[in-house]
């Protein structure tokens, strides 16, 4: 499958640390050109160095919040090989906090570095795409996409929006050769809960027993490359505990809330 991604131009945000960490160096071991964006420019180096091919990585920082640096941005981007064949947006910021106690600017923050990041960024990139007729778009929603869960209000709200904005693309690119994919984690062992906001903005430092026990970022890019190599739809990364809230919430949504709201997810 790693055969998939030879010579391909991938672009990654929130590839400091964690999920776009592990899947820089998943990508780079296959042999692809890799745009790696976040805030931290000390850690996207990092991340070049402990590549396989540093040479083969392009290190362009970027928050995607700045919504008006980015159509700049993704010509920085297309101008490292000319093109970008796969978009992977997984920038995204958490929460834990109960929803009347999260401030309106922390619910905000949320939406606009986990949606309309991506959408801004998508949207970038487009045009670029369909003038190829050829690309594939990532996005990195969640389990939390597919359910709501105490403490996550804004979270489960964004990545909500995002499944929904993926898949009406998806259904407007179908005749245009260009792939959407949703990827949708469960618990991964990375610092999502440490950098989570708390309902007054503050980082919540610290992580939750139910990340710590998730897959590692490792494991993650390993099944997360296979599914776009296979160009899936949607693929569901988590474990059978996660997986079964997904379908209880769809078809038993009464039995699923009575579970839920006994859950300490925080």
């Amino acid at each position: 499958m790693q055969k998939a991604f030879k010579d391909k131009v991938i672009w990654i945000t929130g590839a400091s640390s964690g999920i776009g960490e592990a899947m820089t160096y998943r990508f780079s071991a296959a042999g692809a050109y890799l745009i790696i964006s976040s805030r931290q420019e000390a850690k996207l180096l990092k991340v070049k160095e402990n590549s396989t091919a540093p040479d083969r990585i392009f290190i362009l920082p970027l928050d995607v919040t700045d919504f008006d640096a980015i159509p700049a941005a993704a010509e920085k981007a297309m101008q490292f090989q000319g093109k970008v064949d796969i978009l992977i947006n997984n920038a995204g910021l958490s929460q834990r906090a109960l929803a009347q106690d999260t401030k309106l600017d922390v619910d905000q923050k949320i939406m606009d570095v986990n949606y309309f990041g991506s959408v801004a960024i998508t949207k970038a990139v487009l045009p670029y795409m369909l003038a190829r007729k050829k690309g594939h778009i990532v996005s990195i929603t969640s389990v939390m996409g597919k359910m709501g869960v105490s403490y996550r209000s804004a979270y489960c709200a964004s990545k909500h929006a995002m499944q929904g904005f993926f898949d009406a693309l998806r259904a407007e690119l179908y005749s245009s050769n260009i792939q959407v994919t949703n990827i949708c984690p469960g618990y991964v062992r990375t610092n999502v809960t440490i950098n989570a906001l708390r309902g007054d903005g503050s980082t919540n430092n610290q992580m939750a027993e139910s990340t710590a026990g998730g897959y590692s970022p490792e494991e993650f890019a390993k099944k997360a490359l296979r599914a776009i190599g296979k160009r899936q739809k949607e693929a569901y990364i988590a474990k059978p505990r996660e997986l079964l809230g997904i379908y209880l919430t769809r078809f038993v949504p009464t039995f699923f809330f009575r579970i839920i709201r006994k859950e300490k997810l925080h």
